[in-house]
């Protein structure tokens, strides 16, 4: 099954997503902040365009993820949402939005209504709140290895799960959130074979990033993948306008490359 940019021309669902991994095919995603890079994505036919808190780094230049609000969330969000017609768009929920499920409910219900979101996403085995959500109606992406907005607690960003003990913990947190109802699962910074084990236990589509490929589907921080992030680019990354003559280029390089397997490679793994 085939889900080209020419074929379908309304916006794909979770159940396209489902069917991709079902059918073996891999899911492309990448970040976006602002209309136009939203349009050059969703012309390229990628399939998934997350608006990330990563635009506290990217766009608004901060060190963490954890100063970006509620309101810039909605935001971004609403400008993706804007000029995009056929891929899903994924709504981050922010640091401390999602403490409580009434907080979850309020702050979900501004992604989704306000801001057009057709799913949110949320750090950590939630499993309470995700189930919360699903109740009422809101899909879920959860977030589970290298968790950025934990980046105090853990003191730097490093890789997860590489001991026996961290393993087997990811990988029951994976099949708690799968029962819990959510409908994604984004796995970051973990060893390539923990993140195939998890991606052939669970139904769901996991999408990896730093998480070798075996995953359903592969997501990079756009800024990243055009060699525009101020600093070092992450190891799990790629430059892909080394070899692309301009940014639709660049863009769909990476689709290509998703689906063929070819990205990420060995050297972009752990």
């Amino acid at each position: 099954m085939s889900y080209s940019a020419e074929s379908v021309k309304t916006p794909l669902t979770v159940l396209d997503l489902l069917a991709m991994k079902q059918a073996g095919e891999k899911i492309a995603c990448l970040t976006a902040y602002d209309a136009s890079f939203s349009f050059l994505i969703d012309q390229a036919g990628i399939e998934v365009i997350l608006v990330g808190d990563s635009l506290g780094m990217v766009i608004q230049g901060k060190t963490t993820t954890i100063p970006v609000s509620m309101d810039e969330m909605v935001y971004h969000t609403r400008c993706v949402v804007q000029a995009r017609q056929r891929a899903l768009v994924i709504a981050d929920l922010p640091f401390l939005s999602y403490t409580t499920m009434e907080s979850a409910l309020k702050h979900s219900a501004k992604l989704m209504q306000s801001a057009g979101a057709q799913m949110v996403k949320l750090e950590g085995a939630r499993i309470e709140i995700i189930k919360g959500l699903v109740d009422f109606g809101v899909p879920v992406c959860a977030h589970l290895g290298l968790l950025p907005q934990s980046i105090n607690q853990l003191g730097r960003y490093k890789v997860q799960g590489r001991n026996l003990k961290e393993a087997e913990s990811i990988i029951a947190d994976a099949l708690r959130i799968e029962q819990a109802g959510a409908s994604l699962v984004v796995l970051e910074c973990v060893p390539a074979e923990l993140a195939a084990t998890i991606s052939q236990q669970l139904k769901i589509p996991v999408i990896g990033i730093g998480a070798g490929v075996s995953c359903d589907g592969q997501v990079l921080v756009l800024y990243d993948m055009l060699g525009i992030s101020r600093g070092k680019r992450p190891r799990f990354s790629k430059d892909f306008m080394q070899t692309a003559d301009d940014i639709p280029a660049a863009i769909q390089q990476f689709k290509q490359e998703v689906k063929q397997a070819l990205f990420p490679a060995e050297e972009h793994g752990y």
